[in-house]
């Protein structure tokens, strides 16, 4: 009897104890704008590609120190022949022949021969003028890689501001809406009562219920805007996906619009910066087919050692210069060097139209961030008088002086107003982050 009273303790227990494990499981992170920002440049899959190129980047400027440096071979061959001609070579090359190998018997019918050549070769450059220009071309690509690098954190930077800022905005407008679902309760209160004792129809009183549940829908639709942005924020910061996160930031309006920034040329942009980086790339690339068609001069050391078992026999050296001069390649160099003219053009003319296009980027966003700053004074404006007219209408409505669709014309009024006011905020928030990503920091 006491173990079945043991079992069923533990199964009360367990049962007790399944629920508060599942709340556990159930991680919320509270969250200011700057620390989602940086687990953004830490965890950021683009980010991380971004900074994957740059190391490609870096490989390639290893590879061109073969410039300067020396290549060194090694290689083991294996020959098994009864050619007449090679047999004598070979042996030659091995250091055995005698007097008889001489023998017309022997030269004319030769014997099976085997041949085990190991070869050092040692191959330094001395005079390759375009591989040298490809090294300082790599060395500009890889700084362009870089700038490029940090446009990307900037831009994954910004799209987490307008995230985190449209999660604040929909939390405040859900704030805004259970404010309004409170009076639109207290005025359905009411108004049934002024049913029951016959003061309003029926269709005034179903008039309320009818814009309690049209603002228990938007609700509805506010609570997945905040869990769309979450998931957001959860793959921008590779957060795991059950966290609920709670922003600690708030829509802050500056008092003072920043000066004279609609008038600055972001040449010191990421972007711009690496544009023109490009086109000094795409000079290095005309220059290098041109000096493509000049001669190469490499200086050469080789030792061979022959035998006919492995690592014995005979030894030879030789040093020496190859020159190598493409006179005429089918007119493959000038079109090279045509290709190359043109790429430079191109990267002149997207240097161009980047500095031109972010002129306007910023003239646009400043306006934006003046008008959204205006609105938002309007909005006040607008919020105060609509707050007035809805609490004087509200007490008219409860002593039956005021009708039920002045009411409800007043009560969308206002959580407009509330609701315009938190977008006029958030437009400028993330105009005043827009500006400054279009200008560069």
């Amino acid at each position: 009897m006491k173990i079945y009273k043991v079992l069923i303790g533990c199964f009360v227990l367990g049962a007790l104890a399944a629920p508060l494990q599942a709340k556990t499981g159930d991680t919320t992170m509270r969250l200011s704008l700057s620390d989602a920002i940086t687990m953004a440049r830490q965890n950021n899959y683009s980010v991380k590609a971004a900074r994957s190129r740059v190391d490609q980047a870096e490989a390639k400027v290893v590879q061109t120190r073969q410039s300067y440096l020396p290549k060194v071979t090694l290689s083991e061959t294996l020959v098994v022949t009864n050619d007449p001609g090679a047999a004598l070579v070979f042996k030659l090359q091995q250091n055995s022949i005698t007097a008889s190998d001489f023998d017309p018997a022997l030269l004319n019918n030769a014997d099976l021969i085997n041949d085990f050549n190991t070869s050092l070769q040692v191959t330094q450059p001395v005079y390759n003028a375009d591989a040298a220009i490809g090294r300082s071309m790599a060395l500009t690509a890889k700084k362009a890689q870089e700038q490029m690098a940090v446009r990307t954190e900037e831009s994954v930077a910004f799209q987490v501001t307008k995230v985190y800022y449209g999660l604040i905005l929909a939390r405040k407008n859900i704030e805004a809406v259970e404010e309004s679902i409170k009076t639109m309760q207290a005025h359905s209160k009411d108004a049934a009562k002024s049913y029951r004792v016959g003061l309003l129809t029926k269709s005034d009183k179903l008039s309320t219920d009818v814009r309690l549940a049209e603002l228990q829908e938007q609700k509805l639709l506010l609570h997945d805007e905040i869990k769309n942005a979450t998931d957001m924020l959860i793959v921008m910061l590779k957060l795991d996906p059950d966290v609920t996160i709670v922003p600690t930031g708030d829509l802050v309006v500056d008092r003072v619009l920043p000066a004279g920034a609609e008038q600055n040329i972001p040449e010191n942009r990421a972007d711009i910066k690496a544009l023109e980086t490009y086109r000094q790339v795409a000079a290095y690339q005309e220059e290098m087919a041109e000096v493509s068609k000049r001669p190469r001069l490499n200086a050469f050391m080789q030792t061979n050692l022959h035998s006919n078992n492995i690592f014995g026999g005979g030894s030879s050296w030789a040093l020496g210069m190859t020159m190598q001069w493409n006179i005429y390649d089918g007119m493959a160099s000038a079109g090279r060097i045509q290709e190359t003219k043109a790429q430079a053009r191109e990267a002149m003319y997207n240097y161009e139209a980047a500095k031109s296009n972010s002129l306007a980027e910023v003239s646009r966003s400043f306006r934006s961030l003046k008008t959204a700053k205006a609105r938002i004074a309007v909005a006040r404006k607008s919020l105060e008088e609509a707050k007035v007219s809805l609490d004087y209408i509200g007490t008219q409505f409860k002593t039956g002086m005021a009708m039920t669709f002045e009411l409800l014309m007043r009560e969308q009024a206002y959580t407009y107003a509330k609701m315009r006011l938190n977008q006029a905020t958030y437009d400028y928030c993330v105009s005043r982050s827009e500006l400054e990503y279009y200008r560069g920091s």
